[in-house]
């Protein structure tokens, strides 16, 4: 049953991330992902002035005087969202959660697919694949994906980023665009993330929020984990325990940026304290420089 709680968040979801798409993110989106290339059409006789690279030899030889073949541009495209569901996305210290956040992006993304004419599909996982939506078209089938990923609720609750990759390798055949939108809290990833890059443009948004990176300093605190619900209870005073949370964490973000930069995959980050609007248009902007 969809309640009017959830219809009005996914409304205005839709208000806010449609807005931006035709006000910002539209051109960006379609500057960059320009579609596969040219496919064959049908072939001509030759005129005077074409190029003679074109000539296709095997119906010139049939029919005894030059053809050439006629190429358009293949433009439809299929997006693929891979969205973490894992328990660690229900994290968040300021306004929104690192899920919420997932599903603006999401919609965004999918929007802008809508706009250009391009298919958008849904994988969303957390230790297991929780749900598949094949790529489709039209507004529907857009709000269906923000419902997905505002509301869904998985059956596991821990981090599978190597299942994800696998699964997404094994049933999208077709080259696609990819965003892989988590907090990456996990490992073991590393072979299939690289093999799914050289096949697909495979593009992760990392969630992040403050709180993961400085720990308040608020004496003895009872803390659990999101993911495995084990407890701990520790003193977030301690010089100790503050150093060692702060080299922790960038330890595990120095290795995650060297794998996805050694790996070439382009990296969006985005905090949870702040708009994702400007890591976004930079994305874009890297993008359509380099292309």
């Amino acid at each position: 049953m969809l309640t009017r709680e959830l219809l009005k968040q996914v409304r205005q979801i839709e208000i806010k991330t449609k807005g931006l798409v035709n006000e910002v993110f539209s051109g960006e989106y379609h500057s960059v992902f320009k579609g596969r290339g040219m496919e064959f059409s049908e072939v001509r006789e030759y005129q005077v002035g074409d190029d003679i690279r074109s000539i296709d030899w095997n119906v010139t030889a049939r029919f005894g005087h030059p053809f050439i073949k006629i190429f358009e541009e293949e433009r439809e495209l299929t997006v693929m969202l891979l969205v973490d569901l894992s328990g660690s996305l229900a994290f968040g210290t300021i306004e929104k959660t690192k899920q919420q956040i997932a599903a603006e992006l999401s919609a965004i993304l999918a929007f802008s697919a809508m706009k250009n004419n391009d298919k958008v599909g849904l994988i969303l996982f957390t230790d297991q694949i929780e749900k598949f939506i094949s790529p489709r078209k039209g507004r529907s089938h857009v709000l269906r994906i923000i419902r997905e990923v505002l509301s869904f609720e998985p059956r596991g609750n821990e981090t599978d980023l190597k299942a994800a990759l696998e699964y997404f390798h094994h049933t999208i055949k077709k080259k696609s665009i990819a965003f892989l939108i988590s907090d990456f809290i996990d490992e073991g990833y590393d072979k299939i993330l690289r093999i799914v890059g050289k096949k697909h443009d495979l593009i992760s948004i990392i969630l992040q929020d403050r709180r993961e990176k400085d720990l308040p300093r608020s004496g003895l605190m009872k803390l659990r984990d999101a993911e495995t619900g084990k407890i701990r209870y520790i003193d977030t005073s301690s010089k100790v325990i503050q150093d060692y949370f702060r080299k922790k964490n960038n330890e595990i973000e120095t290795k995650r940026n060297q794998l996805l930069l050694s790996s070439g995959i382009d990296s969006i980050n985005v905090d949870t304290g702040h708009s994702y609007i400007k890591p976004l248009i930079d994305f874009f902007k890297i993008r359509e420089k380099r292309y």
